[in-house]
């Protein structure tokens, strides 16, 4: 089977479902093995925002969509070319990717019939049920059950390491200029490391919010989780927060990795969390997953 990814999580897993040799097209976002990276067309393009601030990129994206200008490009030349049987694609956010009505008005447009799947998760659960709807889309759906029982018990045994131990009160700036706060399965994610979320939106879009709101709700941790970026850039946005909660521990997390990309690494992001809020009762994370920063 020939199959397209158009978001990075999505390539997460295929990938992780042992189908990286049948990955044909991927976005300019996502991450790839070297050894892979010739042999893949990029079909989806889009702003390179490495070196823009987090208000730049706002504005960026805010001026974009105001215009009624797309944040990404779909190169229909190139996915016509590339034969696909079951292209992957999302509604959820068109600040994050190419939305799949643009995808089905192409394949239209090309006389294209390749299957299309919209992963649209907005809980954790959710997330597991969009691996599942990939490996049976691209026919594995056993090595899918498989893989997902496996992050269930890395869940599981958190769980189980954290039980009985306070929950500390948990912040989550998933933006920073200007402050948003989490939600989609952001939420969730604390909750199964053994916090508390507060002043965050389980199960639905994130939104901006004041500084105020998020002193308000008397965290004793914040994570900044900054969209699009990994630690280096979340330690920078990070030490930009900490002056706001005087007194809290601030950490930056690897949000690319660990937080924001709704793929089988969220087990990774929890078992980051974990560590973080119960450092005596889980392992320690790995280098390049959080870092402390007030």
């Amino acid at each position: 089977m020939r199959l397209v990814s158009l978001l990075p999580s999505a390539t997460e897993i295929v990938y992780a479902l042992g189908l990286g040799d049948d990955l044909v097209g991927v976005t300019f976002e996502c991450e790839l093995p070297a050894a892979d990276r010739a042999g893949k067309t990029v079909v989806v393009g889009g702003t390179d925002t490495r070196g823009m601030t987090p208000g730049e990129i706002d504005a960026h994206v805010r001026a974009r969509l105001a215009a009624g200008a797309d944040l990404y490009t779909l190169h229909a030349d190139a996915l016509a070319g590339l034969d696909a049987d079951l292209i992957l694609t999302q509604d959820l956010c068109r600040v994050c990717a190419l939305p799949s009505g643009h995808v089905s008005d192409a394949l239209d447009h090309l006389g294209c019939h390749a299957d299309v799947l919209s992963l649209d998760p907005y809980t954790l659960d959710e997330v597991w049920q969009s691996i599942l709807a990939v490996g049976t889309a691209a026919g594995v759906p056993e090595r899918a059950r498989t893989l997902v029982d496996g992050l269930r018990d890395r869940l599981a045994a958190v769980a189980a390491a954290v039980a009985g131990r306070p929950r500390p009160r948990v912040a989550v700036v998933e933006w920073t200029d200007p402050p948003f706060t989490a939600g989609h399965w952001i939420p969730d994610l604390v909750h199964a490391a053994g916090g508390e979320p507060v002043a965050t939106r389980p199960g639905a879009r994130s939104v901006q919010v004041d500084w105020s709101d998020l002193r308000d709700a008397a965290p004793d941790v914040v994570l900044v989780t900054p969209c699009g970026f990994h630690l280096d850039g979340a330690v920078t946005q990070a030490r930009a927060v900490a002056p706001h909660f005087p007194g809290t521990p601030v950490w930056a997390v690897n949000a690319d990795a660990l937080v924001v990309r709704p793929g089988p690494r969220l087990a990774d992001g929890v078992e980051a969390i974990a560590a973080v809020l119960h450092p005596e009762a889980v392992p320690a994370p790995p280098a390049g997953a959080v870092a402390r920063v007030a």
